[in-house]
């Protein structure tokens, strides 16, 4: 997925798209919040648990929501704050409709299955392998857990902003961070023990 790919469909679908209205000083221009932010929003959406046949779908509607309600951004949270709330919002929407895509896309795919496997190297095939078990070990997580410890753990954001971005008291993101981190912990721990399957 290159960033030209997304920049190019992204610019035409934006350059139909009525501008802000409000002047620089009160509103940050959409231009160069997108230009900032698109690497950022697609990366999040992954870590949320948007498929990658579906994160360019989503950033367009996730974009479309900022341009739409950018000028009435009041500044009160970091713009980075903000947006990963929206993101949130985006993620958890399109989890409600992933039992049907992924239905369609298994279908997809067993019918366009490639006759050629690339062979890869022992350090590739150790890092697919990584990232495949991470990601399988944030499905264990409830929307609302995963959510918070990708902003915390992966993102870096502070507690503070974690709780602004999800609409949460910052005890309950504590609470969500903790409980996480205990399943997560446990899959890993079932994972050697040989009692969950990689």
């Amino acid at each position: 997925m290159s960033s030209t790919k997304h920049s190019g469909a992204a610019e035409t679908a934006l350059d139909a798209l009525p501008w802000p209205a409000q002047p620089a000083s009160e509103a940050p221009e959409f231009a160069r919040v997108f230009e900032t932010y698109a690497g950022y929003v697609l990366t999040l959406l992954t870590r949320l648990g948007v498929e990658a046949s579906d994160v360019d779908d989503v950033a367009q509607e996730t974009f479309l929501t900022i341009h739409h309600k950018l000028p009435e951004f009041e500044q009160r949270s970091q713009l980075k704050t903000w947006i990963c709330g929206i993101c949130i919002r985006k993620a958890a929407a399109h989890r409600r409709g992933r039992a049907r895509r992924r239905a369609l896309l298994a279908a997809t795919e067993r019918a366009a299955a490639p006759a050629f496997v690339p062979v890869a190297t022992d350090a590739l095939l150790m890092a697919a392998e990584r990232t495949r078990l991470f990601e399988r070990a944030l499905e264990r997580l409830s929307p609302e857990q995963r959510a918070v410890f990708v902003l915390y753990e992966i993102e870096e954001l502070t507690m503070a902003d974690v709780a602004d971005a999800t609409g949460s008291p910052r005890f309950t993101c504590y609470t969500r961070l903790h409980a996480a981190r205990r399943k997560l912990r446990a899959f890993y721990e079932r994972v050697r023990a040989g009692e969950a399957q990689a």
